[in-house]
C-alpha cells in the first residue's frame, strides 16, 4: 500500500474522535492532517506497547533520527514518506515533531506528576504540540490561532486524562497530580484498586472544572478571522467537550471502564459543527 494509504488505515483503525473531524476537509489537508495523526499514533505505540523500557528507549531514538531525516527529504517510514511533502506546504517544524517524542519519552521517565504545572508541561508536549502543528494544517492566518489551538491541546489532554484514570492505572501510570489527589484525601491505591468513593467523586468534579476552563479559554482565543478553516477543532471540541458530560452523567465510573460516545454520535457532532460553521 502507498504511505498515505498506510496513513490512513492507520486512522481509520484508531476509532479517533480526531478522525471524524478530518472527513470534512479538502483533500490535500486532509491527507496532510491525516499522516500527522498516523505519526503520533506510531510513536505513542512505541511506548504504550512496548514492555521493555530499554527497547522503547532506542524506538523513540530511532524516531528522532527519522525526523531528522525526512527534515533532509530522505523519510525511510510511510508515515514520514506521506507527512514530508506537507512540511514546507504548512510550515511544519521539525522542533515541534522532536517534542512530540520528548513527550513520550517523559512516559519512560515517570509514570507521576506532584502538581498541575508539572502536568501542564508533560500535556504540552504530548498534545499542545499536536494542536499548533495541526492547527497549521487547517489554515492561519492570525497568530492567536496557534494560541487557541495550543490551549485546545490541553483541554483534549485533560479530557483523555479523565477518561483513562483507570486504564491508565493498570499500566502503572496515574497523571492526577498527587498535590490534589491528597487536596480531596484520594490515595493512589484507591485508584489502582478502583476503589470509588465520594472523595473520588469530587476529585473528578475538579478535573472536568479546569477542563471545562481550558475549552472556554480556547474558544475565547480563536479569532473570527480563522473560525471557518479551525472547524475540525471545534469538531473535536464538541465531540470531546460531550465525552466529559457522559463521563459526569454516569458518576465519574472511570476506574473500571472507558466512557465513550458511539461513532454515529461522534459523527452527528463533528457534522453540526460543520454546518455551524
Amino acid at each position: 500500500m502507498s504511505p498515505d494509504e498506510y496513513c490512513q488505515q492507520k486512522a481509520a483503525q484508531s476509532g479517533s474522535s480526531f478522525y471524524y473531524s478530518f472527513l470534512f476537509l479538502p483533500a490535500e489537508r486532509r491527507r496532510a492532517i491525516t499522516a500527522l495523526y498516523a505519526f503520533c499514533r506510531e510513536v505513542d505505540d512505541t511506548v504504550d506497547e512496548c514492555t521493555d523500557e530499554s527497547v522503547a528507549r532506542s524506538k523513540l531514538m530511532w524516531w528522532r533520527k527519522e525526523i531528522a531525516a525526512m527534515l533532509a527529504g530522505n523519510p525511510s517510514h510511510p508515515v514520514t514518506q506521506a507527512l514530508q511533502p506537507h512540511l514546507l506546504t504548512y510550515g511544519l517544524e521539525g522542533k515541534h515533531l522532536q517534542a512530540i517524542v520528548d513527550g513520550m519519552e517523559m512516559d519512560l521517565n515517570q509514570t507521576r506528576y506532584l502538581d498541575y504545572p508539572g502536568l501542564k508541561k508533560y500535556c504540552w508536549h504530548v498534545a499542545s504540540v499536536v494542536g499548533i502543528l495541526s492547527a497549521s494544517i487547517f489554515g492561519v492566518s492570525q497568530p492567536q490561532t496557534l494560541e487557541f489551538a495550543e490551549k485546545l491541546g490541553l483541554a483534549f489532554q485533560l479530557t483523555n486524562i479523565i477518561r483513562d484514570v483507570g486504564e491508565d492505572s493498570r499500566k502503572g501510570r496515574i497523571y492526577l497530580p498527587v498535590n490534589e489527589l491528597q487536596q480531596f484525601s484520594v490515595t493512589a491505591a484507591d485508584i489502582l484498586n478502583a476503589r470509588y468513593s465520594e472523595n473520588f467523586v469530587n476529585l473528578m468534579r475538579f478535573q472536568v472544572a479546569r477542563a471545562q476552563q481550558a475549552y472556554d479559554e480556547a474558544f475565547a482565543l480563536l479569532p473570527k478571522q480563522d473560525r471557518r478553516a479551525q472547524r475540525p477543532g471545534l469538531m473535536m471540541a464538541a465531540i470531546y467537550r460531550a465525552l466529559l458530560n457522559e463521563i459526569e452523567r454516569d458518576g465519574f465510573h472511570v476506574l473500571n471502564q472507558r466512557i465513550s460516545l458511539t461513532p454515529i454520535r461522534k459523527l452527528w457532532l463533528a457534522w453540526k459543527t460543520y454546518v455551524r460553521g
